[in-house]
């Protein structure tokens, strides 16, 4: 039996992998916390215009998780098994892919951009806006992708210090040109919702030619390219892209629902959106660092000891998850103060509360994902999601809801994901990878993946 600090320290070894994924998952919301206070002072439109904007953007980028996630789960599987040149050729071949998909993304994208734009909102001064910011932060493209995809390398090493290092150094520098950029400093002058765009662009490329010297060092460079190994991917990322995106479907639609409201429900909808995506990176830190336990252990064929990392990080999350609720009820009168004005607050409040009381179960939906994640469930993760957002969209439209609709929907739909995952592990329904089975089965299901 392979021998790991889990075995005599589980509860320790778990908060010591997540602690450094937390602060460098939660670097970048809180970035787009500060430009959220920056461009804040700069009118309700630039403000509703970076919630278009970053919405899009995830939807573009985002739906390529897979080059971060399979590569976590590969190069995790491949250390278990001890055959680590396998984990240094799907580095490769995802920061390589990384690269190429991203440069055609924001080549593809950048024609496309005032239509996008059309169908999050009527605004001409918010579309314009938009339009400012999505062009610029379109060069950074390709560097979101390979930092992704290197990020996911160094994490399935259970390296994660390295991606908290680059994370908070990436998103100071973000925040230090932010402070230049948008309001202007010396012979500079202020470049408003331009500036913000700016200075993500020039952080994100030092984060990604950084992340990529590191997994070199760590790894190696790949003698050969195994096509096998880009199928493998790639099926992956098919599973991946379809659950991504119908994930970003809900999130774009229902950030349309809510800025067509107008530009004051739009603002308060990006200020809850974004402490959303904090919360839901938070709690997702536990999930990262189960995917690298249960990948090493299912590449050596212990299902028991991946089954207690499921457990315990569950155990963590909701913890996490029931804090965070309490933190953002006490908290909401202190955000509105400082980041809405005075005519926004009664529409806001209602909805960062409903948002809050859906934070122990949006714990849950997160770290079962990285659980998942970790045993390669890709195809279930895919139609658990497609369920979820399909119910989502149908109530979306059947109600037409005012914002706090909005969030009391996005609840209903954080809910179903959690229960899906928490019932794929216990009792394992299906062809559940993590249903206690024999040592023997256990060890024919892993290793015959080639």
């Amino acid at each position: 039996m392979v021998s790991h600090p889990f075995d005599e320290r589980p509860h320790r070894t778990l908060v010591v992998l997540s602690v450094p994924v937390l602060v460098s998952l939660i670097a970048e919301p809180i970035t787009g916390l500060v430009d959220t206070a920056f461009i804040s002072g700069l009118g309700t439109a630039p403000l509703a215009a970076l919630g278009i904007a970053t919405t899009l953007l995830s939807g573009v980028f985002w739906i390529f998780n897979f080059l971060g996630i399979g590569t976590q789960t590969e190069v995790a599987l491949a250390a278990g098994t001890g055959r680590l040149e396998r984990g240094t050729e799907a580095a490769g071949l995802a920061i390589v892919l990384a690269a190429a998909i991203g440069t055609g993304l924001a080549l593809v994208s950048w024609p496309l951009l005032h239509g996008a734009v059309e169908f999050m909102t009527t605004d001409l001064e918010v579309h314009h806006a938009s339009i400012v910011y999505l062009k610029i932060r379109l060069l950074g493209g390709p560097a979101i992708l390979i930092m992704m995809a290197a990020f996911g390398a160094l994490r399935g090493l259970q390296e994660m210090r390295t991606p908290l290092l680059i994370a908070v150094t990436q998103n100071a520098l973000n925040v230090i040109l932010d402070a230049i950029l948008i309001f202007g400093w010396g012979e500079i002058p202020p470049l408003g919702i331009a500036g913000a765009a700016w200075a993500s662009v020039v952080s994100q490329w030092l984060g990604a030619l950084w992340a990529v010297e590191r997994v070199i060092r760590r790894l190696g460079l790949p003698q050969r390219v195994d096509l096998r190994s880009a199928g493998r991917l790639l099926a992956v990322g098919r599973d991946l892209f379809i659950r991504t995106g119908s994930l970003l479907a809900f999130l774009i639609v229902s950030t349309r629902f809510a800025t067509r409201l107008g530009a004051d429900a739009g603002a308060a909808h990006q200020v809850i959106r974004q402490f959303w995506m904090l919360n839901a990176l938070l709690l997702d830190a536990f999930g990262a660092a189960a995917q690298s336990l249960i990948g090493f252990f299912l590449g050596a064929s212990q299902i028991a000891r991946a089954r207690e990392v499921a457990r315990i990080a569950c155990i963590w999350g909701l913890g996490a998850g029931v804090a965070t609720l309490g933190a953002m009820g006490v908290g909401g009168g202190f955000v509105a103060e400082s980041l809405l004005p005075d005519h926004v607050r009664p529409i806001f409040i209602a909805a960062w509360l409903t948002c809050a009381l859906a934070q122990p179960m949006n714990a849950l939906a997160f770290v079962t994902d990285g659980i998942h994640w970790g045993t390669s469930d890709f195809r279930f993760l895919r139609n658990a999601m497609l369920a979820s957002t399909a119910a989502g969209l149908i109530a979306l439209v059947a109600f037409d809801p005012d914002l706090n609709g909005v969030w009391i929907i996005t609840a209903g739909w954080i809910t179903a994901r959690s229960l899906f995952g928490i019932l794929r592990i216990w009792p394992g329904f299906g062809d559940a990878p993590l249903r206690p089975k024999s040592n023997r089965e256990g060890e024919r299901s892993f290793q015959a993946a080639p």
